[in-house]
Order: C-alpha cells, then sequence, then structure tokens
C-alpha cells in the first residue's frame, strides 16, 4: 500500500533517557476543544493524538533483579536453547564479539543445520543436556523463551551471581525506536498484528514480532533499524527482565493458564505484570478495565494508565467500545468517535483488541483515521476464529489457537446457540468452570480427544452431551455426522497441542484439511432436519 507521510512531531528512532510520547498533529489554541471524528471507509483527515507522558501512579512494581554489562565484546555468554530465538540470539552476540556457548538438552544429531554455522563462526557447541560447569563459567546467560527459571544449572548459576537475561531484554538494550509491548493470555498475536499494520499504514517502517513469530533481537540485527517496534511478550521471556522498558505496555487480559510452569496462579500474574515494572514517566500502560486481574495492576503502575473498555467509559484517560463506535478520551477535553461498524474481525474478544490497538497508536501520535482504516480491513490471523468452510448450511471455524480455557470460552461467547464443540489436548491444570458456564446453553454437543480427555469430559459431561474420541480427526468425523444446516463447528481446544501436534498451528492446519477431505467426499444436498 502507499506510505502515508508519518506524523510530524514522530520521533523517529529514539534513545535513553526517553523523550515524552510525541504527540499527533496538535490542536490549534483558538479551535473548538471537543468534537467527534467518525471513520468512514474513504475519509482522511488528522485527529489529535495524546501525550500521556506525566501523571505516574504510586511506585509499587518489583524491583528489577540484578543488572547486567550490554557490552559483550570478549565476554563469555551463553544461550540456553537453540529454537528460532536462541539461534539468531548467539549469531546476534558472535557478530557482537561475544564468546558464545550454546546448550542444548536435545542429542547433537537432533539440532538444525544453523548449529553447524554457527560453531564455523566460533560458538561452543553443548548439546544433550546442560553441565552445571558450562553455567557457572559464564559472564552472562541468555534464555530461549521456553526455558524455565528452575532449571538446576541455571539456578545454580544465578546463586553465584551469574546475570541471567531474556532474549527480550537482551535485544531490548539495542533497540534504538519507540516500542509497543503486548502481552495478555489472549489477544497478543492479533493484537500485535494490528498495531503492526497500523504502523505500515503511517508510513513508519515497522518492526511486528517477538513471542508472536519473528524475535526481537532479529529486527535489531537489521541493517536498517525499525522506527517503531510492535513486540508481542509472554511470560516466559518477562521472567528474566532486567531493565526493559516499552514506550507503551499493553495488558489485554490475565487468566488462568500455564499453571504446568507455575506454583500458582498469583505466580502467573506477577510475571506478567512485570511488563510494567521499569515504566516511568514519558511511558503508558494500556489495561483492560474489563478484567478486575489486569485493572488491580494499574495501582503499581509509574507509568500513566490508559483504560480500555467494552462496558462503557472506564475512569481516567480511556478509550471503549459502545456498539460499533470507538471512542478515544484521554482526559485533555477532546473526545474522539471512530465507526467500527465495517471492522472484519469476528467476536466480542476481537473488539478488545482492536480498541486496545487503536488506544496505542493515538497515543503514539499516530492519526486516528488510518489507524482506524488498518484495523478495519484486517480479517484475522489463521487459526483464530478462522471460517475455513460453510457447507450444507454448516459452517466450519478454526480457533486452534484457543490454547486454554478462558480463550475457548470467548470463543463460544460470540454465538447464541447450534454449536458442536471440538476440544482436548494436553490439559494445563486450570479449571474447565469458565468453559462449561460458556458451553451451557450454546453448545448441543462436545467431542473430546487427547491426552486430556478424561477430566475434560468428565467437567463437559455435567452440562451437555459429550462423546469421547482418540483424535482430532475422530472429533470431525463425530461432528460432520451430526451437524445439520444452521450449526457452527467449532474447533477450540482449551488445551495445548503438543501431545499429537507440534504447534497449535499444526493442529488447525489438520483440522481445516479434515473438513475439506469431507466436504469433498460429501454427496450434495444438505441434511434434513435442520438444528436439532
Amino acid at each position: 500500500m502507499p506510505r502515508t507521510p508519518r506524523p510530524p512531531t514522530w520521533p523517529g528512532r529514539t534513545s535513553r533517557p526517553r523523550a515524552p510520547l510525541a504527540r499527533g498533529v496538535a490542536a490549534g489554541r483558538g479551535e473548538a476543544r471537543a468534537r467527534t471524528v467518525m471513520f468512514t471507509a474513504s475519509a482522511g483527515g488528522t485527529a489529535r493524538g495524546g501525550d500521556l507522558g506525566g501523571g505516574a501512579s504510586p511506585a509499587g512494581a518489583s524491583a528489577p533483579p540484578r543488572s547486567w554489562d550490554r557490552e559483550v565484546g570478549g565476554r563469555r555468554v551463553l544461550v540456553v536453547g537453540v529454537a528460532r530465538t536462541g539461534l539468531a540470539a548467539a549469531r546476534f552476540l558472535l557478530d557482537r564479539g561475544a564468546r558464545v556457548t550454546i546448550t542444548e538438552r536435545r542429542p547433537r544429531a537432533e539440532l538444525p543445520a544453523e548449529v553447524d554455522a554457527l560453531e564455523r563462526s566460533g560458538a561452543v557447541i553443548e548439546a544433550g543436556g546442560h553441565g552445571e560447569a558450562t553455567f557457572l563459567e559464564q559472564d552472562l546467560i541468555v534464555l530461549s523463551p521456553g526455558v524455565p527459571m528452575t532449571l538446576a544449572p541455571l539456578a545454580r548459576a544465578r546463586e553465584r551471581g551469574v546475570p541471567v537475561v531474556s532474549e527480550l531484554e537482551l535485544a531490548a538494550a539495542y533497540l534504538t525506536a519507540p516500542m509497543v509491548a503486548i502481552t495478555g493470555t489472549n489477544g497478543k498475536s492479533t493484537t500485535t498484528t494490528l498495531i503492526g499494520l497500523i504502523g505500515e499504514a503511517a508510513g513508519l517502517r515497522t518492526f511486528v514480532g517477538g513471542n508472536l513469530g519473528t524475535p526481537l533481537i532479529t529486527g535489531v540485527a537489521e541493517a536498517e533499524s525499525p522506527e517503531l517496534a510492535v513486540v508481542e511478550v509472554s511470560s516466559f521471556q518477562l521472567e528474566a527482565i532486567h531493565d526493559f522498558r516499552p514506550r507503551v505496555s499493553i495488558i489485554l487480559n490475565v487468566t488462568e493458564d500455564h499453571l504446568d510452569r507455575y506454583a500458582s496462579f498469583d505466580e502467573y500474574v506477577r510475571a506478567k505484570a512485570r511488563i510494567l515494572a521499569n515504566q516511568g514517566a514519558g511511558d503508558t500502560a494500556i489495561l483492560n478495565h474489563d478484567d478486575p486481574v489486569v485493572r488491580r495492576l494499574a495501582a503499581e503502575c509509574r507509568a500513566r494508565v490508559v483504560f480500555t473498555s467494552l462496558r462503557g467509559r472506564p475512569p481516567g484517560p480511556a478509550a471503549w467500545v459502545e456498539g460499533d463506535r470507538f471512542f478515544i478520551d484521554f482526559g485533555e477535553g477532546d473526545r474522539e468517535v471512530y465507526d467500527a461498524s465495517e471492522l472484519k474481525l469476528e467476536g466480542v474478544h476481537n473488539r478488545e483488541n482492536a480498541i486496545a490497538a487503536l488506544a496505542s497508536a493515538r497515543v503514539m501520535g499516530i492519526d486516528g483515521v488510518v489507524a482506524m482504516r488498518a484495523i478495519a480491513g484486517f480479517p484475522g490471523l489463521p487459526h483464530r476464529m478462522e471460517r475455513v468452510a460453510e457447507h450444507d448450511g454448516v459452517r466450519w471455524v478454526n480457533d486452534s489457537k484457543a490454547t486454554n480455557v478462558a480463550a475457548a470460552a470467548r470463543s463460544l461467547e460470540g454465538y447464541a446457540g447450534g454449536v458442536i464443540l471440538l476440544a482436548g489436548g494436553v490439559d494445563k491444570g486450570g479449571s474447565y468452570e469458565p468453559l462449561v458456564a460458556a458451553a451451557r446453553g450454546r453448545v448441543t454437543r462436545a467431542f473430546v480427544y487427547g491426552e486430556g480427555r478424561e477430566r475434560l469430559a468428565e467437567a463437559l459431561e455435567r452440562a451437555l452431551p459429550t462423546t469421547r474420541v482418540d483424535d482430532l480427526a475422530g472429533a470431525v468425523a463425530g461432528a460432520a455426522e451430526l451437524a445439520r444446516a444452521g450449526d457452527v463447528v467449532l474447533l477450540a481446544p482449551a488445551c495445548a497441542s503438543y501431545d499429537q501436534f507440534k504447534s497449535f498451528e499444526e493442529r488447525g492446519a489438520l483440522f481445516r484439511r479434515l473438513v475439506e477431505a469431507r466436504i469433498a467426499a460429501a454427496p450434495p444436498g444438505p441434511k434434513g432436519g435442520g438444528r436439532r
């Protein structure tokens, strides 16, 4: 798409100490202070941005852990894990003269070919396990996202005072562009993608990645530095930050998840809340006021807080949704109103994602009309409420990314009834009660499969007919036999995928293939009977 002019006061690349956030086109002193901006597909023009640089709340976030030296040349650095993030971090460190060792629990024969190239560049490779001595002799340890802080040799190194950082922390130390960082149990990838599209539509050289796919360290290493970094961050990545400080942080929601990794829900919340730990004057935290856990985190913010809501105007600087209208009011006398009736995204939860994306754009001084045009044109990411087919009046929807109970429940809340639910996989240890509540009255039958099917089935069958099957193919076959015109067959697993698949993407791709094969083999004409 053609590049539109960037806001006149956009700061471009910045470095610490940080200036206040840029406004968009400033309103003249003599013009009316209250006005309405309505978005249409062909609209242009500008809308005033918000400088949310002041007004810190009482400090309450936990102090960051022991700091580290960002000058890595000649220093011994251990990279733990050789998935995509670890490989990118190792290459970055080698290019800056670090003495790199890579440690990986898998045997050498199972490691990707990139490891050989890193070894030729000077890295030492330790495969088949993690040696404690290797950890103890380092000046710095860089973790891949999946590596737990409880790993025995890592815990020992921390006791000895060896600094431990995530790839996120490492990359942020070298990043010169303003950063928007997004976390939450659900909705992170969609919101990150939306904000990236907004940045590009505003004519900014935009990096989009982090937990979403491309490691942030890759963006830092590019020859042409980004002018805006939009970064999805997970609780795992936030565990090992020290100075990580996004210009804008977003917490979409926090519900039970990853309780196979964390000792309690509170421990998981504290990991998410670390995104706020280093923010201060000149920064903004965008928090979902509708989520009580997120709302309470406002008390810990040193940054200015902007609340979002789907339930009317929240207190203070805010962005909220009423029907098909999005509202922005940062407390400076202006209220902006945008028509959101043309959004392609399905589901109530995507309204939460969209209003957070719009709020971040306005905070960063990006024209609101440009932002709404980008939001309205986005159909959604694969495996997230993705309509894969509609045949004989039956709609097949792939929400394989619903890897936890809250996400699956939100998927169901978008339907009035007539849903056949396909769920199962690896049980994450939380309660299934929110899923049961959302399914009651909406789901006519559930097909459950996979490693965690017994516990899931026991919860669901108290409220609705539930059938146990071996795998996703069996679930699709059962649904195909049962579905009638007007029904929705929804894959919303509420579980991780790792018992039968490498990823939720692989699970969603198989669902699509199974559905397409069934439709191709089906005789013409709808089944009789209508919805049961």
